[in-house]
């Protein structure tokens, strides 16, 4: 498990936006490779390593089950991935406004401290 500097909720925020990074590269390299014959769509089971966030390992890439497969063997679906993009910045984002909350609760505490 890795520990953070600072508490543990950070910790796993910071453990989730690994997560999320890592299925962002995902997403990219499924829409990079749109149209390349036989490709298939690599993803996380987000649900899986969400909740095993205190592992410290690299997320278990799959292939993403229950895809049209084209007649070239493709089954890269852009709306799908289009989806999966604005869903991890979303949830990206959430996990950034976490963490700078954190820091400044930090802050506080720091500058109260100082003061006594």
């Amino acid at each position: 498990m890795r520990n953070s500097v600072f508490d543990p909720m950070m910790g796993s925020i910071e453990r989730y936006m690994d997560l999320l990074s890592a299925r962002q590269k995902l997403v990219a390299s499924n829409i990079a490779n749109v149209d390349t014959p036989g490709y298939k769509t690599k993803d996380i089971d987000f649900q899986f390593e969400f909740m095993s966030l205190m592992k410290d390992e690299n997320p278990n890439v799959v292939e993403a089950p229950g895809l049209t497969v084209h007649n070239d063997g493709n089954n890269v679906n852009l709306d799908r991935e289009a989806r999966l993009l604005m869903e991890n910045d979303m949830r990206f984002n959430v996990a950034s406004n976490l963490m700078r909350s954190q820091f400044r609760t930090l802050h506080l505490a720091i500058d109260e401290g100082k003061t006594s």
